[in-house]
């Protein structure tokens, strides 16, 4: 079967080409990066789209399978170059190349081709982006309820307050509040003052439970209309089934509104919020990039440079010397 790819393809999962052929070895691929590296599947579909998106590329040159085998670094930096003129921004090209990797990484585990050339490209230079965090009295309030539209159900209010209470008080990403099950969540009279977490990656983290955090999830069991069947999502939609992240970003938005905070105040900006007010008031790094359950310090070292900022605006508008500089 010839390893050449059709001029026009369907969407990246779809083609039926580099899903099927086992020379490509696309589907082990995939079945490594799901259940080995237990990858999202939204990191898995994108990963997904940017290898296919190469091999569609190398496939104007012939035969892919052979292109994989005799790859030069000067090829992927070509394809990038090719991304750069569709407009693709540094970060997404990062990730494909990041994609791109992981794949010969696979191939050369399989003694089919070698990932050295994809090492050999230089990973390109990101934007200097800090944390934008919610401010802590815009956080308490959401985390409140304070912020809810007032015509909604009580018990819809309570829920949303209880997941941003989670997110804020807690740390948590909102997939990770969203998969807490009726049997684990935080209940008000409970022992239990901690929560076992699985966020990205597989990694598991235990994370404590303020006393507030409980309650707020206790006045939403107590409301909602649906059975929390152990097991379960506690979260639920207005129909009961699970709760959806987009729910959770629009009524991030419409608090936004009522609040007056930028577009920056996002569903995640509530975790970001979380890490930089502990910082702020003393937390120590390493016990905050546990609680984040971050694998590396270097990412949690960039609040610290947030906290900083806040820390030089603050000068700039309250010292002297400061104003009389200017």
């Amino acid at each position: 079967m010839s390893n050449r790819l059709p001029d026009k393809m369907p969407p990246a999962t779809k083609s039926p080409l580099v899903v099927a052929d086992p020379a490509l070895r696309f589907a082990g691929w995939q079945r490594h990066l799901r259940s080995e590296r237990r990858l999202a599947d939204a990191t898995l579909s994108a990963y997904g789209t940017d290898v296919t998106s190469f091999l569609i590329f190398l496939s104007e040159s012939g035969d892919v399978l052979a292109a994989l085998k005799s790859l030069k670094p000067a090829v992927i930096r070509r394809f990038l170059a090719e991304r750069v003129a569709e407009g693709a921004s540094a970060r997404t090209r990062a990730r494909n190349l990041a994609s791109i990797r992981s794949y010969l990484s696979h191939l050369e585990s399989e003694g089919i081709a070698q990932a050295a050339p994809a090492r050999a490209v230089k990973t390109p230079k990101l934007p200097d982006r800090l944390p934008r965090p919610i401010d802590a009295d815009a956080a308490l309030k959401m985390a409140r309820g304070e912020a809810d539209d007032l015509e909604a159900e009580p018990w819809v209010v309570a829920r949303n307050a209880a997941v941003f209470a989670l997110m804020y008080g807690a740390g948590l990403r909102v997939s990770e509040a969203l998969g807490i099950t009726a049997s684990d969540a935080p209940r008000d009279g409970t022992k239990s003052t901690a929560l076992r977490i699985t966020g990205k990656g597989g990694k598991t983290r235990v994370v404590p439970i303020l006393p507030a955090i409980a309650a707020a999830c206790d006045a939403y069991a107590n409301l909602v209309p649906f059975r929390l069947k152990p097991g379960k999502p506690f979260f639920r939609g207005v129909r009961g089934g699970a709760l959806d992240q987009r729910i959770v970003r629009r009524v991030t938005e419409a608090a936004r509104g009522r609040l007056g905070l930028p577009s920056s105040a996002t569903p995640h900006a509530l975790r970001h919020a979380f890490a930089t007010h502990l910082l702020a008031n003393g937390g120590d790094l390493r016990t905050i990039q546990d609680l984040l359950g971050h694998a590396s310090l270097s990412t949690t070292q960039v609040y610290t440079r947030v906290d900083s900022t806040a820390l030089m605006a603050s000068y700039r508008a309250a010292h002297p010397r400061a104003r009389m500089e200017e």
